[in-house]
């Protein structure tokens, strides 16, 4: 479970006394959050606690206080922190009173227990949390796959309708229910009857969000199983609320598992991309060591050298056939030197790891289309496991550079052997250059200054005011005209961003067409 304002006043290092809201302190905190704006609203996404001194709040004020709270509690707010000690002795009586009006939670922070320390205990809490439900879905992997392997698809259902804590149902290719647990989801699965019917429709793998009846309250989560030729069976998962992390590993697991128990002739190959797919999102996602564990084997030697990420979508109205040719080439050079090729079909698109190096990537580079297979394919640089997810940006950078270009193959280190200077010439950066630009030279146009000759310069000499001398003006007025800069368009040359976006709009401006 998430920390709540409870477990946090039970914290004994803290010290926290609750003022008002008593009756709402089992709410989960999703992050501590300090903030002295009177509006902070515009920047919470719910389910903090916030820290607050009053530093800029009018507290004394009720009717501001009352404006302030509702606006918190509408935002989702969970809670407020008060330190007193800082600039109030006491929590303001007319914040207790409308925090008691809203019902929301006010807990009172002694001037000993800083905010730090209370940001702290959040995450501690989060992270422990977080560690548990990981840990809590590896060890129902295992207890799945042990169930997969030694008792046979009935029993895993009745394991993961355990670990899930609700229910679940497996179909068969016709739709009808095979084994289901506890017994009574047996009936509720066979009203899923229709919605399994269009699931199997669809190319695997796919999934829907589904309710068994009007009554039940159940979610219901429905998986597909097999390949996208053939869909072999289905697999239903009913619980009271959305499924927690521990949850997902489980019901995850199951899919993989269930697809190879199912499949025949060439299920193999089907269960080798659902794993794949699954070692996949822990790669993208940062979980190397948890891809690692469950790419074993079968494609573990991939993530002990470098590898290329590929992924190729059709050409516009192309036949999507070709991405299966592409796999099916890929696939076939990596069998003959033993290589080992992970292929995800995502969608639309096809998602292929291969070795560095290696035979497959070498036949993507001499890939050609068939007539009718119009493909665009992006190639990333060669990376580790660690840098997957940059490998997959950089795969979607070189895959949207081909589609531009009209070419079938781009690999993104043709992308960064040259200058970024090329690439301002598109029309849209002209159009984003010219937008910013524009005040300061209708500013210009009036004979009241160089502003855009002014900038120039100072950020061509990093904002040192000895550009003056370049410009032959004191710097005293480049100052000042560096302050009107600043004025005119609303923002501050102080901020980097600012800097570059500046400096990027002059350089296109300037730039040659392409």
């Amino acid at each position: 479970m998430p920390p709540t304002l409870a477990s946090l006043v039970q914290h004994s290092a803290l010290k926290l006394t609750v003022r008002a809201g008593e009756d709402h302190l089992d709410r989960p905190v999703r992050w501590a959050h300090v903030s002295e704006l009177a509006d902070p609203v515009p920047y919470m996404e719910g389910g903090e606690l916030l820290l607050i001194t009053a530093m800029t709040l009018d507290a004394e004020d009720p009717q501001a206080m009352r404006r302030y709270v509702r606006r918190l509690a509408r935002a989702g707010v969970v809670g407020i922190g008060f330190a007193i000690g800082v600039n109030y002795d006491t929590v303001p009586e007319a914040l207790l009173t409308a925090a008691r009006e809203e019902d929301l939670p006010l807990l009172e922070v002694p001037r000993r227990t800083p905010f730090l320390a209370i940001s702290k205990a959040v995450s501690a809490a989060i992270s422990a949390d977080q560690y548990r439900a990981v840990t809590a879905g590896f060890e129902a992997q295992r207890e799945l796959t042990k169930a997969a392997l030694s008792d046979g698809p009935a029993v895993l259902i009745t394991k993961l309708a355990a670990h899930v804590d609700g229910w679940a149902a497996l179909y068969d290719t016709s739709g009808a229910v095979v084994a289901a647990a506890p017994e009574w989801a047996a009936r509720r699965a066979a009203r899923l009857a229709p919605d399994v019917a269009r699931l199997r429709e669809r190319a695997a793998p796919a999934s829907a969000v589904v309710g068994a009846d009007d009554s039940s309250g159940d979610r219901v989560e429905l998986q597909s199983l097999g390949t996208g030729r053939r869909v072999r069976g289905a697999l239903a998962v009913g619980t009271g609320a959305p499924l927690g992390t521990a949850e997902r590993y489980a019901v995850h697991s199951a899919v993989a598992l269930l697809t190879l128990t199912t499949e025949r002739s060439r299920s193999l190959q089907s269960a080798e991309q659902r794993l794949g797919a699954a070692v996949l999102r822990m790669l993208l996602s940062g979980q190397q060591d948890h891809a690692r564990a469950v790419a074993g084997d079968l494609y573990g030697g991939l993530l002990d050298a470098p590898f290329r990420l590929v992924i190729a979508e059709p050409a516009g109205e192309g036949d999507p056939a070709g991405l299966g040719a592409l796999a099916e080439a890929m696939e076939s050079a990596a069998a003959r030197c033993g290589e080992a090729v992970l292929v995800v079909p995502e969608g639309a698109r096809l998602v292929v790891l291969a070795a560095d190096g290696g035979e497959a990537v070498a036949a993507c580079q001499s890939h050609e289309a068939a007539e009718g297979e119009e493909l665009v394919i992006g190639l990333s640089a060669p990376a580790g496991p660690i840098a997957a997810a940059s490998a997959y940006k950089q795969a979607e950078q070189a895959l949207s550079v081909a589609r531009r270009r009209g070419q079938l193959l781009v690999e993104h280190e043709q992308l960064v052997a040259g200058s970024v200077l090329p690439l301002l010439a598109d029309d849209a950066v002209r159009a984003f250059a010219d937008g910013m630009l524009r005040a300061l030279h209708e500013h210009d146009a009036t004979g009241r200054g160089d502003l855009v000759a002014s900038l120039r310069a100072w950020l061509s000499r990093h904002g040192q005011w000895d550009a003056a001398a370049d410009l032959g003006v004191h710097r005293h007025t480049l100052r000042y005209r560096m302050r009107r800069v600043e004025e005119i368009l609303g923002r501050s040359l102080d901020d980097p961003d600012v800097r570059m976006e500046l400096w990027l709009a002059l350089k296109a401006t300037s730039a040659p067409d392409a």
